[in-house]
């Protein structure tokens, strides 16, 4: 019978993001579920948004024992899942992720970054906001036909929702918690795209913190990798399946 597997996306998509993964998978190994998180696509408007509301909605939808994968913000909410409920994540895939900010005045200046995005967020369109996002360095790179897509999932949130979400479980406003990253005995990957050297310096950390976890980095992609490398990342997500 197939291990249930959990993907969750990254602020500003949607469930969709996984499309171009979810053909990939070996589907007699992972049954996929693959949930909006708050503030996104059809969970815009629920409120409150809070990391343990998020942790709550993901261990309602699973079953007993699954396989967990989480990108960018998804990779944060997916931690703490599994800190919050190890004996039910049997797996955990992090993908382009971190366990936040742990400076203090770099996380100060984030917060402010974030509050004041999050201030014009509430006044773009919708396409308005696809365009900017798209548009940070931190995408830089993105394939044309990955970018088409790309801008297609973003359409598909609400600028108010958006907001709320990185008010409440952005970058800044995360509590940092590497300090309790030994805490995830069970099997971890971590993957990272070349191209984005911030993640792949969090990579090195969990590799520290994490003397079990295997630690991959994908040649030529950067930090979009469900969209930009969905191939290579089915291919490490199934590798280590629990038998």
């Amino acid at each position: 019978m197939p291990e249930t597997l959990v993907l969750l996306h990254g602020f500003g998509g949607t469930h969709r993001a996984w499309d171009p993964v979810l053909p990939e998978l070996d589907h007699e190994t992972y049954s996929p579920i693959v949930p909006d998180l708050r503030g996104h696509g059809t969970k815009s408007g629920v409120r409150p948004i809070t990391f343990a509301g998020c942790v709550g909605d993901v261990l309602a939808a699973a079953p007993d024992a699954f396989t967990l994968c989480g990108y960018s913000m998804g990779g944060r909410v997916a931690q703490q899942v599994a800190l919050a409920a190890p004996e039910r994540v049997r797996r955990l895939v992090l993908v382009s992720t971190s366990a936040g900010i742990a400076d203090a005045e770099w996380r100060r200046q984030r917060i402010a970054e974030d509050e004041r995005f999050a201030d014009d967020l509430e006044r773009m369109t919708i396409a308005e906001y696809a365009d900017y996002w798209m548009a940070q360095p931190l995408f830089a790179g993105t394939p044309p036909e990955a970018a088409a897509w790309w801008r297609e999932d973003l359409l598909r949130n609400d600028p108010v929702g958006l907001a709320a979400a990185l008010r409440a479980i952005g970058g800044g406003h995360m509590e940092p918690f590497w300090d309790r990253v030994s805490e995830l005995t069970m099997p971890v990957t971590v993957v990272a795209g070349a191209r984005d050297e911030k993640f792949v310096g969090f990579a090195e950390q969990y590799r520290r913190r994490l003397p079990h976890a295997d630690v991959h980095v994908i040649d030529g992609a950067g930090h979009g990798l469900p969209r930009e490398a969905p191939v290579a990342l089915a291919a490490l997500i199934g590798e280590g399946a629990v038998a």
